[in-house]
């Protein structure tokens, strides 16, 4: 994400003195409250689906998902990285490709 991005984010907050709501719990709520909206979204129709407002609610899921990051210290490229190398080991691409 562009550092520009990040700081818009963190500014909101911020301005809004909305980190003493933002628990790891209740972001971690956020998250799957915003991610079950986005699902909603090809709830009854996976092909017609209204592109604005995925990408409207995909940005709350990336939003809320950069303030747990701001919360828990976390760094988005080392736990994607880490993650990324256990999957390769649970998925061998060799197991994959039949």
């Amino acid at each position: 994400m562009k550092e520009k991005t990040l700081t818009r984010i963190r500014k909101f907050t911020e301005d809004r003195h909305w980190e003493k709501f933002h628990s790891p719990a209740n972001l971690a709520k956020s998250i799957s409250i915003e991610a079950s909206e986005l699902l909603e979204c090809f709830q009854w129709d996976e092909e017609n689906f209204d592109l604005q407002h995925v990408k409207e609610e995909l940005a709350d899921v990336i939003i809320y998902s950069q303030d747990l990051l701001d919360k828990l210290n976390l760094d988005v490229d080392e736990i994607v990285d880490m993650k990324m190398a256990m999957n390769e080991k649970k998925y061998p691409i060799d197991k994959c490709n039949q």
